[in-house]
Parts: structure tokens; C-alpha cells; sequence
């Protein structure tokens, strides 16, 4: 590729330069508001159909919705069942492509029971919807990359499963679904704009849209890493054709041009558990229904993700709580299909994300379908909100869509067909072949195969980055104190490479330890911004205000999930803010 994939310091300050003009830059063609997995997929979209593109988010890469999610890459059979076949195949075909396709070295087919509690009609009902499940995944353009279903009985259940409470069932429908890391996944497709030519900058916030007559034009921003009043903190940002990708945050962003817009996005809350594998003996996940949604026990690495949730949330959007009541709604209904009950001392990490609905009538959010809708409610605005993780590629495609077509009434630009179907993301290229060289890489790098797996599954033919860094810096090559699942090397590749510039954002997002360990990534604080202090030259104060921050967060998180209310709950967490 022509430039560089690296989100590093450097680059981010290149990309602001660019994108605020600096040089004689011309205005942008595109510019995408959201870093989340609906944004970086429109950027890659943009760019690799020819058009200058940039990205511009508040926060973190998939810092909100995107790195918080149920994980699965899937058709969802529950849209099934309300009887949105459109959907659901849509899905399905996504999920093929990204798993054989797209990004195989991110995205792992996992297979799940499907209990059967009544006799007789059940089996052929959910048989019949599972069949029509593999036919929609087997009639497209890619292949359908995991295996079709099959029926088993109570006997062959309890040897899959052997925690899981047989007497209760008839059998178990066997089904393969796909699941990912969201943050990495996000993180993997906007390096990939990167590589292609896009302008990403990370921690600035529009303020504004400008204007001439009727027609946005660009965006008013601040930089919120630069210091208050220092040259280049605001910014004047524009672009023929901005567009709004900003989640759960969209209707605040159609107020800043007069509230002009029919998306009304109503966030509803999904939280999840984790515990370790070793709490539920199964080779495979589980599906069940639960009086108001889906509960999922879901495999992890060494871990379980449990959920989810499915309830109303209009209090603070950026860190959204979890109850105590919200986890033991998830503690009772798994308990109920579990022979050894799991308690809170069992929870190693939670979690809570907000879905962005799109809603119009008073339904319960369990039920407004998880459709897209892409509007443009001014000329030169273009906003999308709805969709689901798995269909990020198709809402990437109709966003840039409805932005070309904008450009062709202005400027008179042709813009190509989206190709992103045929983009594999960075790291797929190689990765089949660094698989099979897991041993010799093993060898020469001096790292447990085990090791290699895991950077493999993490990084893909990218792997040669993190063991070049380890092979100049061998003091890099060892486990993170406090966090031994991950090397030294990845905090400081996340900062040289996927655009980390805070402690949180190597913690809770380009690792998992905020919730893969019981004490929430708190000992693996203190080194891990060590590491990255040397990469940002934060001095010892500054080192020492990171840790604190995340230390107090952690703290805050932990109380919020001790209150029994969701506005108490909020009120716990949002006593800790953003540390920019």
C-alpha cells in the first residue's frame, strides 16, 4: 500500500494538518464524523472509491458502541423469527465475507446449543428456521464458511456440555455463528482507510457545522489534545460532503444545524458479564430466550462473555452503567440452565454498550428491528444511524452512496461503485501464511507457539510488526506484568501503530484486561504506562495522572454495579469523566 497503516503520533498530527488545509491542502471530498465501526467502515468506503476522505473522533476508535457489544459477527436469528428475512440475509452475507474474505484473521466461527425445552413442535420449528439460516448463508457471493447445523439429543448435550442442566431439555439444536473483537475489528478497518489515504485524528470534537446559505461545507473542531488557547486547538475543517456516523450521539448532532432531521435515535442498553472458562464446562456457547430478549453465553479465549441486556437508557451516552440489578438479571437466567450457579465473585469483567435504535413509536427497544436508515437532512449533510456490528460494510456503502450523489449534483464528480467487498483489511493478506509458519516463527522469535496463536489471532500477517519490535527490543518480548495474556510489545505497538494515546485506550481497547481480570487491569496499570510514557514522552507527573485517572475509573465503575438503579448507577460513574 502507498502510505502507511501506522496511527501513530506523527501521523495524527500529518492527518489534522491535511484535513484543516496546512500546506495548501484542497478541501476534503468527504469527511466522516465517528469512530466508530459505522464510521471507519464509510471512511474506507470513501477512499477507496477515489475520494479524499477524513475522520474525525472525540474520543477513542470505537469507544462508544463499537468496542462494546455482544461481539458476533452474525445473521441474528431473532430477526428471523420476526420474520425480516432482508435483514438477516444481508447479515449473513456479511458474515461470510468478512470470515472468508474480509478479515479472516480476525473474525472465528464458534459454534452454539440451541436447547429445546418442548417436545414435539420444537425441534421442527427451530430446525426449519435454522435450515432456512445455512440456505441464506450458502446463496451468495462468498462461501458460507462454517459448518451447517445439526440436531443432537439430551445424551450428546451433556457430553458437549456437561454444566449445562440436561433434565430440563429434550435435546439441543447444534449451529455454528462468527464472533470478533469490535474494538479491534473497528481499529483494523480505519487503519486500512489510513493505508488507502484517509486523514484519521482521534480525541477532537466538532463543535459546529459551517455553512454557506443552506449547504454544510465543513465542520467547526477542536483539537482536545492541544493545550486551551494554543495555536491550532480549533479548527476549521471542510469538506463538499460531511458525514454524521456518530451512533447514539446523532440527534445531538442534528441539533447543531437547527435540529433539522428526521433520525431519532434512541439508545437501549446491552450489558455483559465475563467470566472464566473455567466456571462452565461446554465446548460450545449458548443461545436461549428470555422473557424480553436473547441471553448468549458466549466463548472468550480462557473467558465467557454473558449477556445481554436489553433496556432504555437516556442518561450519560459516553460511559454507560451497569446495575446491580442489571447483573443479576444476567446471573439469574444463566444460573437457570447451569448446573453449578455462577455468583458476582465469579464476574471477572462487566460491561454496558448502547445500542443506537431507530425508533418512531413507543415499542420496548427489543423489538425496533436493528435496520440502517441514511437520510440528508440538509445538502452537503449526509447522517446514518441504526445497523448492527455485522453490517458495517453495507452502511459504509449506502452512506458514501447518498454522499456521491451529492457530489454529483455540485461538483459534477462521478463517483466509482463501493469496492470494499473486495478490500480485504490489513492483515488478512498474509495471515493464512504466518499460520503456517506458526512454529518457525515461534523459533525464531523465541516465544511459546501458544504465544504466536495469540498475536496471530490479534494482528494477522501484522504479526511481523510486533515480533520485528520485539527482535530490536527484547526486553518487549515478555509477558505484562499484571496481565500476562499480552506482551509488552502490544501496549507499545498500540501506540506506535493503532493510534493509543491515553492509558484507558490500551487497557479497555486494543487489549481486553479491563475485563479479563478480576481486579479490572489495575496491576497492569502502573507498567503498561510506563511503556507507553516513553512512546508519548509523558514526563512523571503526567504517568502518574494516567494511572490515577484509570485507577479511579475502575473504582467508579465497580461502585456504579453496586447500585441497584440505573440513575444511581450513573451517578456512581460519571463522578469520573473523560481524562481529555
Amino acid at each position: 500500500m502507498n502510505r502507511s497503516s501506522a496511527l501513530g503520533p506523527q501521523a495524527r498530527d500529518e492527518a489534522l494538518a491535511a484535513m484543516a488545509g496546512v500546506g495548501g491542502q484542497p478541501e476534503l471530498d468527504v469527511l466522516v464524523v465517528g469512530g466508530g465501526i459505522v464510521g471507519v467502515g464509510t471512511a474506507l468506503d470513501a477512499v477507496t472509491r477515489g475520494l479524499s476522505t477524513g475522520l474525525l473522533e472525540q474520543r477513542d476508535i470505537a469507544s462508544g458502541t463499537s468496542s462494546r457489544s455482544s461481539k458476533l459477527v452474525h445473521g441474528g436469528l431473532r430477526y428471523l423469527e420476526m420474520l425480516d428475512f432482508g435483514l438477516v440475509r444481508e447479515a449473513l452475507q456479511e458474515r461470510g465475507l468478512l470470515l472468508t474474505r474480509l478479515a479472516p484473521h480476525l473474525v472465528r466461527p464458534v459454534p452454539f446449543l440451541y436447547p429445546l425445552t418442548h417436545r414435539g413442535w420444537e425441534r421442527p420449528y427451530v430446525g426449519a428456521g435454522l435450515m432456512l439460516y445455512d440456505g441464506m448463508a450458502m446463496i451468495g457471493k462468498s462461501e458460507m464458511g462454517v459448518p451447517r447445523h445439526r440436531h443432537l439429543f439430551r445424551r450428546q448435550v451433556a457430553r458437549i456440555a456437561p454444566d449445562f442442566k440436561t433434565e430440563t431439555i429434550s435435546g439441543a439444536i447444534k449451529y455454528y455463528d462468527c464472533q470478533v473483537d469490535d474494538a479491534r475489528l473497528a481499529l483494523t478497518i480505519a487503519r486500512t482507510a489510513a493505508a488507502n489515504g484517509a486523514h484519521v485524528a482521534t480525541r477532537v470534537q466538532v463543535t459546529g457545522f459551517l455553512r454557506e446559505g443552506e449547504r454544510v461545507v465543513g465542520v467547526r473542531a477542536r483539537d482536545l489534545e492541544a493545550p486551551p488557547g494554543s495555536p491550532g486547538r480549533d479548527l476549521e475543517i471542510r469538506a463538499r460532503v460531511v458525514v454524521n456516523a456518530a451512533g447514539v450521539w446523532t440527534d445531538e448532532i442534528q441539533e447543531m444545524v437547527g435540529g433539522r432531521g428526521s433520525l431519532h435515535v434512541q439508545a437501549s442498553k446491552g450489558i455483559h458479564l465475563v467470566v472464566p472458562r473455567d466456571r462452565i464446562r461446554s465446548e460450545a456457547g449458548f443461545i436461549v430466550r428470555t422473557e424480553k430478549s436473547v441471553l448468549f453465553v458466549i466463548p472468550w479465549g480462557r473467558h465467557w462473555i454473558i449477556g445481554t441486556t436489553d433496556t432504555p437508557w437516556s442518561l450519560d451516552k459516553a460511559h454507560p452503567a451497569a446495575s446491580r440489578a442489571d447483573i443479576d438479571y444476567i446471573l439469574d437466567h444463566v444460573n437457570a440452565i447451569l448446573r453449578e450457579p455462577l455468583d458476582h465473585e465469579d464476574v471477572e469483567g462487566v460491561y454496558a454498550g448502547l445500542r443506537p435504535l431507530l425508533s418512531g413509536e413507543s415499542e420496548p427497544t427489543s423489538r425496533i428491528s436493528r435496520e440502517h436508515t441514511v437520510v440528508t437532512p440538509v445538502p452537503g449533510l449526509v447522517m446514518i444511524a441504526g445497523g448492527k456490528l455485522t453490517t458495517y460494510r453495507v452502511m459504509g456503502r449506502d452512506a458514501v452512496d447518498a454522499a456521491a450523489h451529492s457530489l454529483k449534483t455540485t461538483v459534477d464528480l462521478t463517483v466509482r461503485d463501493s469496492i470494499t467487498d473486495r478490500v480485504p483489511l490489513i492483515g488478512a493478506a498474509d495471515w493464512e501464511t504466518r499460520s503456517n509458519q506458526r512454529v518457525l516463527l515461534a523459533r525464531r522469535s523465541g516465544l511459546h507457539v501458544a504465544r504466536i496463536d495469540h498475536l496471530l489471532g490479534r494482528y494477522g500477517g501484522l504479526v511481523d510488526d510486533v515480533l520485528d519490535l520485539i527482535a530490536t527490543r527484547r526486553t518487549l518480548g515478555v509477558p505484562l506484568e499484571g496481565a500476562e495474556d499480552y506482551l509488552a510489545a502490544e501496549v507499545v505497538y498500540a501506540v506506535t501503530h493503532e493510534g493509543a494515546r491515553h492509558l484507558d485506550d490500551v487497557l479497555t481497547r486494543r487489549t481486553r484486561i479491563s475485563i479479563e481480570t478480576f481486579d479490572r487491569g489495575v496491576g497492569a496499570a502502573p507498567v503498561a504506562a510506563r511503556l507507553m510514557a516513553a512512546e508519548l514522552g509523558w514526563d512523571p507527573a503526567r504517568t502518574a495522572e494516567e494511572v490515577d485517572h484509570y485507577l479511579r475509573r475502575v473504582e467508579a465503575e465497580r461502585q456504579s454495579q453496586l447500585m441497584p438503579t440505573d440513575q444511581e448507577a450513573d451517578e456512581a460513574r460519571v463522578k469520573v469523566a473523560d481524562i481529555v
